[in-house]
């Protein structure tokens, strides 16, 4: 069986968009590369189930940026529907609401997260925003940086992580679905909250410093929507003492396991998650390649498929769900830019 893969990228190269291209299972390989959408930095990307309804982040032409939608016609090829554009840097992080036809948006450079109304056709309209403020210790820390901004799994409430500010954020909509600041956990200085993953069981939350090269386990109560720390690990060796960058954070459909990219040392850091949603180090295992911006796992959760952002190429690992392992498969697909990697 083949599954597809949609490759978000950065185009300040070689990449002309979008990508698609196929993990076959069976053989175990990755095939076919494509050119799926042409669109400048379309950095992150979701969609609905299928991804029949498609948004991507977008850089504008005028010293703007915003966000694109695009729906798939009886070819299978995707064709723009609208874009939201306003002045200066794109957002970096999209996260697509089906059930409330809503999309969210985190801005790194404007330290600010948003919400847009969708249509089913993929009409855009902002409905609010939210701008933080404040700042932190390390040199990337000067002002607000916005990087992620998504549902938690209850869907009551909404998460933003700030990395310039070491702040992770809880948000409830309201009635006319206008963002209403719940709590604020403020994290250790320099730690940089990236992104944020949650357990299947919704009671763990786990956020990774981007600038400590850290993994953090919070308790969620689902019923403040509050977080409270409970653990911090390294995701690099104290071997290595050059530059790393926390990049992408995922956990397992059973909770048995969690990985974590790096950017510097390249590799994905593996873990165990106990009954109490702890961690334990199984180990480091290198991508392959440089600058593993992100990673996923396939629908089985039988392979890994890691994109580099500086060597242009994709690594596919096969999964043990036993132990939690990685054994490298291929390490030589070549595919421009990437920074996102969604299975459809």
């Amino acid at each position: 069986m083949n599954q597809t893969l949609l490759l978000g990228t950065y185009t300040k190269r070689e990449s002309q968009g979008i990508y698609s291209i196929d993990l076959n299972e069976q053989a175990g390989k990755l095939t076919g590369l494509q050119h799926a959408v042409t669109v400048s930095g379309p950095t992150y990307i979701d969609g609905n189930a299928d991804y029949s309804l498609l948004f991507s982040i977008i850089k504008g032409e005028d010293c703007n940026g915003g966000i694109a939608s695009y729906t798939k016609n009886d070819k299978g090829a995707f064709v723009k529907v609208d874009e939201w554009l306003q002045e200066g840097a794109p957002p970096c992080y999209v996260a697509y609401d089906a059930d409330r036809q809503l999309v969210y948006l985190a801005n790194y450079h404007k330290g600010e997260v948003a919400v847009l109304k969708t249509s089913a056709k993929g009409e855009l309209s902002l409905v609010d925003r939210s701008v933080h403020s404040g700042q932190s210790v390390h040199p990337n820390q000067t002002s607000p940086h916005a990087h992620y901004f998504d549902l938690t799994p209850d869907k009551q409430y909404l998460i933003a992580c700030d990395l310039g500010t070491d702040e992770v954020y809880t948000y409830r909509l309201n009635a006319e679905q206008k963002l209403e600041q719940v709590s604020v956990e403020k994290i250790k200085p320099g730690t940089g909250p990236r992104h944020i993953t949650f357990h299947p069981d919704g009671k763990r939350a786990y956020v990774f410093g981007e600038l400590s090269s850290e993994v953090l386990v919070f308790e969620y109560n689902s019923e403040s929507g509050a977080l409270n720390l409970r653990q911090t690990l390294p995701s690099i060796p104290k071997e290595h003492t050059g530059f790393n960058g926390g990049a992408a954070i995922r956990v397992t459909s059973d909770g048995n396991h969690l990985y974590a990219s790096n950017r510097g040392h390249d590799s994905i850091a593996s873990y165990s998650i106990d009954a109490n949603g702890e961690l334990s180090l199984i180990a480091y295992v290198p991508t392959e390649g440089e600058t593993p911006r992100d990673f996923n796992l396939d629908p089985s959760e039988r392979f890994v498929v890691v994109g580099h952002q500086d060597s242009d190429n994709l690594t596919l690992f096969e999964r043990n769900p036993q132990d939690g392992s990685l054994t490298l498969l291929q390490k030589d697909v070549y595919a421009p830019e990437v920074i996102c990697v969604k299975f459809t």
